[in-house]
């Protein structure tokens, strides 16, 4: 099946779905129940047809495989070029598991325009594949915006009370940050002559080209990720998005930053990614330390959990700036483990706010006594979440400090504090919600899980415990991949010192 265009039937099948939910007429009950049916099927389908780009992957290779490309603006050498390496399959594997979940997630919760809530899921799904698979800049630059419309969408017309507030910061911040990339990608295009990602890798720009790229592209990811001090956008869009948007937020687009810095800052600007890591490092720190204490004094779960979200990505940001095995390698498993737990975390908020509508933490307590099934799997992903071993959690924080302590001692030091603090936030959060005494009347009278609800975590249970488990299934296919991107960049500087030794 390598014949097989797998990665574009990936990329565009959510929007055929899309296109078939449009066509969808009749009674809104009727319409509404179609269009979740479709929405549900489309994105399994997706997930299916991502399982065989897994499985046609060769984990042994270093290369980008399942290439498929096509002619597009031939005079300007931009072309549509779709292909996965070692890094980027894994994300898409990620894109294509949760959106179904997140479909699922919001099968009773949104009850008005459930045919565009829908069809925008679908457009973010193909939007976000696609990003993870381009292999032309231009192409790349086209799907990283684009995930900013449908996004924009479900924040600001099924979200919170202040959810048009929510959205435009969302939007502006990222948007602001995106325009400096482009001015970049104009430049690299000016100097390469080309938009090709794998050219890209092996050209040469100059060193002081090379700073100015870098932090025009670092403006945008680190929007993404979001670093401190471009993380206040986060909180407010997490809370006022409705629960499968906050899903896909935390579980999903929040790894574009990181996985932008793997595929763009390193390879393509290994220079300057050496002369600024201890920019990195720094703000890094600065979010792991100072975004956990924040989360230990709220009052919201979603706000709470969004302050840990930074807490953790400040973590994968140390580990790619290692420039070893270890920390690059935590880095992608850290995203990785973060994407489903963050998600479960936030299905568990979306459980009780559906059946009370307030996330405020005081409202609860004692939920043990009358929803054992919840506070269970409650407990669960908490445990993942601070790191427990057996779990998810635990791999990518152990390899990640594993690779900061290999490069900075006291980098490692500060980033171990994140797991204590972590822990503080994560258990004092469980505890006022799930044990205490029962005595709020609507809280007595809060049902249990159903049946659709453990449908959603029993996958995301599943995962979390095979990542902690046997981690090997999924860092042995990045290890050819990041080999060769430590090597160009050791060669790199190599290379850049021979220079300088001769000039001198």
């Amino acid at each position: 099946m390598t014949d097989w265009p797998l990665l574009s039937i990936t990329t565009f099948l959510p929007l055929l779905g899309a296109a078939f939910i449009l066509t969808i007429r009749g009674e809104e009950a009727a319409v509404a129940r179609n269009a979740r049916n479709v929405a549900l099927l489309t994105s399994l389908a997706t997930f299916l047809v991502s399982l065989l780009v897994w499985a046609n992957f060769n984990p042994a290779s270093a290369d980008f495989q399942l290439v498929d490309q096509a002619r597009w603006l031939p005079g300007f050498d931009i072309n549509y070029k779709m292909g996965v390496d070692g890094i980027s399959v894994l994300f898409v594997l990620l894109s294509t598991f949760l959106t179904p979940i997140c479909i699922l997630s919001a099968w009773e919760a949104v009850q008005k325009r459930v045919k565009e809530y829908m069809i925008a899921f679908l457009v973010l799904e193909t939007m976000m594949v696609g990003m993870f698979s381009s292999l032309d800049l231009v192409l790349f630059y086209m799907f990283f915006e684009g995930v900013l419309i449908p996004m924009f969408v479900i924040i600001g017309v099924w979200g919170g009370p202040r959810r048009v507030y929510a959205a435009f910061k969302f939007f502006l911040y990222t948007l602001l940050g995106s325009v400096l990339m482009l001015l970049a990608i104009l430049a690299m295009y000016h100097d390469a002559h080309t938009t090709d990602i794998q050219v890209l890798m092996t050209h040469s720009f100059p060193r002081a080209m090379q700073t100015w790229l870098w932090l025009a592209f670092f403006a945008s990811f680190a929007v993404k990720v979001p670093m401190w001090p471009v993380h206040t956008w986060l909180p407010d869009a997490h809370v006022e998005a409705p629960t499968a948007g906050s899903v896909i937020l935390a579980g999903v687009l929040l790894k574009m930053g990181g996985y932008g810095f793997l595929r763009f800052s390193l390879p393509m600007f290994p220079l300057a990614s050496h002369d600024l890591a201890g920019v990195v490092f720094t703000l890094s720190i600065i979010a792991v330390i100072y975004t956990s204490l924040v989360a230990l004094v709220q009052q919201d779960m979603k706000k709470l959990i969004a302050y840990s979200s930074v807490a953790h990505m400040g973590l994968v940001t140390i580990g790619v700036f290692t420039f070893n095995m270890h920390g690059i390698e935590g880095s992608i498993f850290q995203m990785l483990s973060h994407g489903v737990v963050s998600a479960a975390l936030f299905l568990c908020v979306g459980v009780v706010y559906d059946r009370l509508h307030t996330r405020e933490i005081a409202r609860y307590g004692g939920l043990a006594k009358n929803m054992p099934a919840y506070a269970l799997v409650f407990m669960f992903f908490t445990m993942a979440s601070v790191g427990l071993p057996g779990t998810s959690g635990f791999v990518g924080e152990f390899l990640v400090l594993m690779g900061a302590f290999e490069a900075n001692t006291w980098v490692a030091l500060f980033a171990a504090t994140g797991l204590i603090l972590g822990a503080a936030y994560m258990l004092y959060l469980y505890r006022r919600v799930v044990f205490g005494k029962l005595t709020k009347d609507d809280v007595k009278a809060m049902l249990d899980l159903n049946r659709r609800e453990v449908l959603m975590f029993v996958p995301l249970i599943v995962m979390v415990v095979w990542l902690g488990v046997y981690p090997t299934t999924f860092l042995q296919p990045l290890h050819a991949s990041v080999t060769k991107l430590i090597n160009d960049y050791q060669l790199a500087l190599s290379a850049a010192k021979t220079v300088s030794v001769a000039v001198r």
